[in-house]
């Protein structure tokens, strides 16, 4: 599991920072988060395969959080694509794509799976073979939810070495299901504790978008292996913070504590700031595993 930034600003443009972008990695499968302006070209710039992304999650429809999506979808029917893309966000953004499509005369080369968000409470929307995607509730000026990824526990791994020679496949595949085997022909049965060990164990991913300081953000995202939270502002701005709905460092910081989380992740940065230091010296002195958010970094996830 890989969590990779593509854009750290915030709505009011800035050279060198990118609106919000990220992309999250689960073995051979991409889940696009959020889509700036010019997310299409960060994908290209990091030779990312466009066949891997295979869900689009929007957190919320302020611009600088999915004005990159129709222009990354027309692309992707320009090249051909024929596989579906489920996308996840607020209910009104499938008829913004729709207008939009409709107006330039374009129609997409694959289909569109929409899951609609819903604000007030915290909501299984995808459960893939490998992982689940929940959304939860946010404190914004519009509807805004996080996203709560999944990686399921992986299948449990063969111990080579003792297994028979020539041992079946359809044997190997149902040990790694954590079920024994029993051989009639034989009359052998092979037990799952002694030929195998426990699967990879699962791992949390929360995305904290655009969102005013909350207590019970923190349950929201209880455990985490990994927090994203946006930090527009540092704590000398927080009356601003609180007027414009959005969060400090200090207050990321304080979430990814009370939830017990193990790594913290912060961005969405105001473009009044030119240096950031002081976000990651804030946040450290109140939950000492943070990072910044830097644009290119990819965080392995567990």
């Amino acid at each position: 599991m890989k969590f990779t930034v593509f854009g750290i600003g915030s709505a009011t443009p800035k050279v060198g920072r990118n609106p919000s972008a990220f992309l999250l990695e689960i073995e051979n499968e991409s889940i696009l988060i959020d889509c700036g302006e010019g997310t299409q070209y960060r994908l290209l710039e990091h030779k990312i395969k466009h066949t891997l992304i295979k869900t689009i999650c929007i957190s919320h429809l302020h611009g600088d959080h999915y004005f990159g999506l129709v222009g990354l979808l027309s692309s992707l029917s320009l090249g051909g694509r024929k596989e579906a893309i489920t996308l996840i966000g607020p209910e009104p953004l499938l008829q913004i794509i729709e207008i939009q499509l409709k107006q330039a005369g374009n129609e997409l080369s694959f289909p569109l799976e929409f899951i609609a968000t819903q604000n007030g409470i915290k909501t299984k929307v995808l459960d893939k073979s490998k992982f689940i995607i929940e959304t939860f509730p946010l404190v914004h000026r519009v509807p805004c939810t996080g996203f709560l990824i999944t990686q399921k526990e992986g299948k449990r791994h063969i111990k080579p070495e003792l297994l028979p020679e020539n041992f079946p496949y359809q044997f190997i595949q149902t040990l790694k299901e954590g079920k024994d085997v029993e051989d009639v022909p034989n009359n052998k049965v092979y037990r799952v504790e002694e030929l195998t060990t426990p699967g990879d164990s699962a791992k949390i991913f929360a995305y904290c978008s655009d969102t005013a300081y909350f207590e019970q953000l923190a349950e929201y995202v209880a455990h985490a292996d990994l927090v994203y939270h946006e930090a527009t502002f540092t704590k000398e701005l927080e009356k601003r913070a609180v007027k414009t709905k959005h969060s400090t460092a200090e207050q990321a910081a304080l979430t990814a504590r009370n939830s017990h989380s193990k790594a913290l992740v912060i961005g969405h940065f105001s473009s009044r700031y030119k240096e950031l230091e002081n976000h990651l010296k804030e946040a450290k002195e109140v939950f000492e595993v943070t990072f910044l958010a830097v644009e290119g970094r990819t965080f392995n996830i567990g």
